[in-house]
This record gives structure tokens, sequence and C-alpha cells, in this order.
């Protein structure tokens, strides 16, 4: 049957990955996008929704589809006003699965990130935890939370530091193995291409894959 999505964070690096996917496969006839600013990106099975994501009530009626892909997310770089980062990281993709439960929304897919906890004493780990954690307590029949480590994949902007940890994880990653296997660095495309292949299932309840699940699923 013909599947109607959405996505969260689609000019992201795993979002856009997944949007190339989504608008060629057939199994997708619609993908809408909630986004601040086009994309620039013309498909004939492609609805963009701009907004600031301030009011999401006014944009509720565009909230309707199979399927939720969250994949929003921000960085201390880019907001380091904390108060902005957990609005990003967590108020939005929460308020959305709200709206989603109201609009009978069968299947809420979140990118999240390993070591994602509640309780941890990290700012980045916590607000992931407390995510997945209220995204949890939300009456969607499907939720699919998928925990990756390190991306790998061709950013717009520039982050030093972390081009200087795939350079190491590339010799570091062969000697994980056994239950370090979830610490390898994994692509972009193998992540969105497994969020894809899991939506199309009908399972029901709670499912969460750490990188080395991600990788088996593709």
């Amino acid at each position: 049957m013909a599947k109607k999505a959405i996505i969260i964070g689609a000019s992201g690096l795993i979002g856009s990955e997944l949007l190339s996917v989504l608008l060629h496969e057939p199994a997708y006839t619609e993908v809408i996008t909630l986004v601040r600013k086009s994309l620039n990106t013309y498909h004939p099975k492609l609805k963009e929704i701009i907004t600031d994501f301030s009011n999401l009530s006014e944009i509720k009626e565009h909230i309707k589809a199979d399927v939720i892909f969250s994949c929003i997310g921000t960085t201390r770089a880019k907001t380091p006003d904390l108060s902005n980062y957990r609005k990003i990281d967590h108020d939005i993709p929460i308020e959305i699965g709200k709206i989603a439960v109201e609009n009978q929304v069968k299947q809420y897919h979140l990118v999240s990130a390993l070591g994602a906890n509640a309780q941890s004493s990290n700012f980045y780990s916590k607000i992931k935890g407390e995510t997945e954690d209220d995204l949890k307590a939300l009456n969607i029949p499907a939720i699919h939370i998928y925990q990756p480590s390190l991306l790998r994949g061709e950013r717009k902007e520039k982050r030093v530091g972390e081009k200087i940890a795939l350079v190491l994880m590339q010799a570091i990653d062969p000697l994980l193995v056994g239950s370090l296997k979830k610490y390898r660095s994994i692509k972009t495309s193998v992540i969105a291409l497994a969020m894809y292949q899991q939506s199309l299932k009908e399972d029901q309840g709670i499912f969460t894959y750490p990188s080395d699940i991600i990788k088996e699923i593709v």
C-alpha cells in the first residue's frame, strides 16, 4: 500500500539522505518536509511546509501521514544557548509527536544517539535520553529509535574536530569487536536506508536500534 511520509530535519546529514531514498522508492507516493527554508529540491512527490517551528499548532493539518521521520538536531557550536538547543533536540520532536497522536499517525521514527540517557550528566546524552523517554510515553502504535555512533557523511558545514575523529575512527573501527561493534562509525546512507526499510513493516511497539543493529538491518 502506498505510503505518505513527513520528514523533520530534511536539510541535515541523515534527513537529506532519507529524503532522497523516499523520493526514489515507489512505496512512498507523497513526502512532506517541515523546513525553515526551502531545500530547492523539486520532485512530483515532494511537498514543502515552511515553518519556524514556533507554533506547530498552525500547521497541525499538515502533520498527517502514515509515517513521521524525525532527523532534526543541532550542535553546541551552532546553538550555544541551551534553552534553544533543548527546543530543537527535544521540544520540536515531542510536540510533533503529540500532534501525530491526535492525527492518528501510525509510525514515528526518531534519530537519537548512542549513549542517550535521561540520567546522564552529559547535556547531549541527557537531552537525547529525555527525548526518547518522552516519545515512548506517547500513544503512537509504532516507535522506532535509531542510536547511531559517529556519523560518516558529507556535511555542508566544516567540523574540524569531527573530521579528525573520523580519521581516527577509520583506524579504530576494525578493532571494535563483539559488544564494542556498536561504537564503530556509521555511514548516514546506511541509517537512512534502515529507517526506510523499517518503515515498511507493520509491527507495533517500541524498537531501539544501536549502530551495530542499524547496520544489520540494511
